[in-house]
């Protein structure tokens, strides 16, 4: 088992030395981990009210191996979910830990008391953080996130003339579990809301391009509406680029086994690099939700002009009104309850639909703004002007990582298996080998 740790920290070693050589930047490490808390696991499958909680040697000798693992590894950064911080003496062992071997470690718990909740820990010897922010969404699941603005603690050389510090903005967070359909939206919401606590930060505080890592347990495979929100705001999977994985190889790899049994692949460590394509966030938040709403219909084997008619509902002429388009989101379970879109949301999702600002949606606005949008036709056009992500004309450089590696543990998740024997979690343990590369700054695209 150690040797297979061993070989992310000499594959870190080996390439911080070539790229010495090369007159790069040391390598980073970023390790994600949903811990299971003790108050969920279960000891007794016939006896779900048996949970480890109740036996402080069963979570104390795991937890301590847990740490053993973490602090053996020791990457940069750490973060860590379903954290017990409803238990002092855990907190205080993790804590303790966690200093002594130098780190800075900020903890957040769910509302409402639920018992559990986020670990993040930063290296001193790579990285000085300059600020962290907690953010609650306080929605149905209670669900978190952390916000931390670090920059490197030894400065990079750009020239023989000029050495800057690396500045990152790293999330983590722990998603809602989609325990029936309805709650995908739900989920969908709390990775908006993120994105927008992000860019609020940067502007707030007049930020530079820079990178973005978004580490935790997303509830939600290569195949979900998440996945695919993320992917359209220019974010890539820091595994699936280790291992040259498309969005399509979603059974290549898994990193959890959930209480029913059933395996997937739900942990990630997204970046997003400065130089990376992004739309408008209000743009690919209105296609995911939209892309949601087709993803219905088309369960229920509804064609396009199928769509069109249950949107218009019985209005007497070939268009869509307001209130048949809030009519038919209800039926979808998208509006109408607590979770749901908002009254301010709907509207706002109807005036992008809504071109020509007449009142109602013709079948041609519907196929270019909800069932097909056109955002690939606009990027294709706006790549005359942009090459990988980049104007061409631009000559602002800053700092961005490439993905070195990337390894699960325990390793029989990589072929998508998962080990009867393994009992630290039920997820597995994410790390990723990051190295700094100069680069040069992106635009948003609308």
């Amino acid at each position: 088992m150690k040797g297979r740790i061993s070989r992310i920290g000499s594959y870190a070693i080996s390439s911080s030395v070539r790229d010495h050589h090369q007159q790069q930047q040391p390598c980073i490490t970023c390790t994600t981990f949903n811990i299971l808390a003790p108050i969920y696991k279960r000891l007794n499958h016939e006896d779900p009210s048996c949970r480890e909680s109740d036996y402080r040697a069963f979570w104390m000798t795991r937890n301590q191996s847990i740490l053993d693992w973490l602090l053996y590894e020791r990457s940069s950064i750490i973060c860590l979910q379903e954290f017990w911080v409803g238990n002092d003496e855990l907190v205080d062992i993790y804590e303790k830990r966690l200093g002594a071997a130098g780190y800075t470690s900020f903890k957040l718990g769910r509302t409402n008391n639920r018992g559990d909740g986020l670990l993040t820990a930063v290296h001193k010897d790579f990285f000085r953080v300059l600020n962290c922010r907690e953010l609650l969404f306080n929605d149905c699941g209670d669900r978190v996130a952390q916000l931390l603005h670090v920059e490197s603690a030894n400065p990079l050389s750009q020239s023989r003339n000029h050495d800057v510090r690396q500045e990152i903005l790293i999330v983590n967070t722990h998603l809602l579990f989609p325990h029936d359909a309805s709650l995908c939206l739900v989920r969908l919401h709390q990775v908006y809301k993120i994105l927008q606590c992000v860019e609020s930060y940067q502007k707030e505080n007049n930020l530079n391009s820079m990178p973005i890592i978004l580490c935790g347990d997303w509830n939600g495979s290569k195949r979900g509406h998440v996945y695919k929100f993320l992917r359209s705001q220019g974010f890539v999977s820091s595994y699936d680029t280790a291992h040259q994985y498309a969005d399509a190889d979603a059974h290549k790899w898994v990193s959890h086994r959930n209480h029913r049994g059933n395996v997937c692949g739900v942990d990630f460590i997204w970046l997003l690099n400065p130089n990376s394509y992004r739309k408008f966030l209000k743009t690919s938040w209105t296609e995911a939700v939209f892309g949601m709403f087709k993803y219905l219909l088309q369960r229920a084997s509804l064609t396009e002009h199928d769509a069109f008619t249950f949107l218009k509902a019985d209005h007497h002429s070939d268009c869509i009104t307001y209130s048949g388009f809030c009519e038919a989101l209800r039926h979808l379970n998208l509006i109408g309850h607590c979770y749901g879109l908002s009254d301010e949301e709907t509207r706002d999702l109807w005036d992008q639909v809504d071109i020509e600002g007449n009142g109602v949606i013709d079948f041609k606005e519907f196929q270019q703004r909800i069932w097909s949008p056109s955002a690939s036709e606009r990027r294709d056009e706006y790549s005359d002007e942009v090459q990988d992500g980049v104007p061409k004309d631009s000559k602002q450089q800053t700092i961005g990582f490439s993905v070195k590696n990337a390894v699960l543990f325990p390793p029989e998740v990589e072929k998508g298996r998962w080990p009867d024997d393994y009992s630290l979690s039920d997820h597995a343990r994410l790390t990723v080998v990051f190295s700094p590369i100069r680069m040069p700054c992106s635009q948003l695209v609308s």
